[in-house]
């Protein structure tokens, strides 16, 4: 698998069990965390979109994106 297909598994994975701890705390405490869902999520934002960015600009400059360098292509 490619290393942009983990960290975008990763960035789900780590989306899913922050949004589980905030409803914990939220159901704990009775308040949300607003500045830090806030800041995570436009952190984990960011970092899609740049990687989707570098994607694209593989893809444009004619790099194949599923060449396995082993093969010699």
């Amino acid at each position: 698998m490619r290393y942009s297909k983990w960290i975008v598994a990763l960035v789900i994975l780590l989306n899913t069990g922050f949004a589980g701890a905030v409803l914990f705390v939220f159901l704990r405490v009775g308040s949300e965390p607003t500045t830090l869902v806030a800041a995570w999520f436009g952190f984990t934002t960011v970092e899609l979109w740049t990687l989707a960015g570098i994607t694209k600009a593989k893809v444009i400059q004619g790099g194949e994106i599923n060449a396995n360098p082993r093969d010699g292509v």
